[in-house]
Formats: C-alpha cells, sequence, structure tokens
C-alpha cells in the first residue's frame, strides 16, 4: 500500500498556467511528497473535501496528510516547501508581504485565464454539437461553433 502524500493539490486543470505550474511541481515530486487532482476533470467530485466547486475554483486548494485544508498562498508554499524549492516562495513567508501577496495571489487567480492567454498558453476549446466555449470551464464563454477546432 502506497503511503498518503504529504500534501494533496486540488488545482484546475484547464487553466495553461495552472496546469504548467503543477506539471514543474510534479518534475520535481521525486519523493513524492505531492499528489495532485485536477478539480476540472468530468469525475471530480467536490464532496468528499468539504468544499464546493466555485471556492475551490477561486483559489488553489490542497489538503495535508492530517486533513488540513490549506488555500491560496498556503498551499503554494506548502507545495513549494516539500520539493525543496521553498526558495522560489520565500516572500510568502514575510509576514510584512504576506496581506498583499495573499491579495495579489486572489487577483492572479480570478484572472488566471486571461494572464495565460497573454503569457502565449493555449487555452483549451470544448465543443459540443451546438457550441464552444474557451478558458474556464467554471465560466463558460460561449462562442459559434464555426470558431470550433477540430
Amino acid at each position: 500500500m502506497r503511503p498518503l502524500p504529504d500534501l494533496t493539490l486540488y488545482f484546475d486543470g484547464h487553466c495553461p498556467f495552472c496546469a504548467r505550474e503543477m506539471r514543474r511541481l510534479k518534475d520535481w515530486n521525486g519523493a513524492g511528497r505531492l499528489a495532485f487532482i485536477d478539480i476540472a476533470h468530468p469525475d471530480f467530485d467536490p464532496l468528499p473535501l468539504g468544499v464546493d466547486l466555485p471556492a475551490l475554483n477561486r483559489e488553489l486548494h490542497s489538503r495535508t496528510r492530517d486533513g488540513r485544508l490549506l488555500v491560496g498562498i498556503d498551499s503554494m508554499l506548502a507545495a513549494y516547501t516539500l520539493v525543496g524549492r521553498g526558495r522560489l516562495v520565500w516572500p510568502l513567508r514575510r509576514n510584512m508581504l504576506r496581506p498583499s501577496l495573499a491579495r495579489l495571489y486572489r487577483w492572479f487567480a480570478q484572472h488566471r485565464y486571461q494572464i495565460s492567454e497573454r503569457l502565449g498558453y493555449r487555452l483549451p476549446v470544448q465543443c459540443n454539437d451546438d457550441a464552444c466555449s474557451i478558458g474556464n470551464p467554471f465560466m463558460k464563454q460561449p462562442f459559434s461553433s464555426e470558431s470550433c477546432m477540430d
């Protein structure tokens, strides 16, 4: 039986920037201290976590091995520290900076699809027979099916 991870991250796999960061954390996760759950996966059920999907979509959430829920910059700080990259997030440890960085993070999380696009990441396009949506699957933005990519 595989031991429980120290931290399970609940991330938006449809967000290109977010998915890239999770891939980077996975690459650094040689000791297996992190687990990753994509909240955008159709089979994801937030009920066992005790947090609704809109809340999970607003900010990165994680759960520690002992069941504590971490949100936003606390999740990032824990994840980067567990993979030995805490120096990349050292400002998050500074009490004077934390409130400003938390506000900045929440703004970033709210605009992550637009930021991903501006950084050159490709946004996911999901199409059905009569419409498509692009970007955040939690905030549908329909456009004509003529724009859908095959």
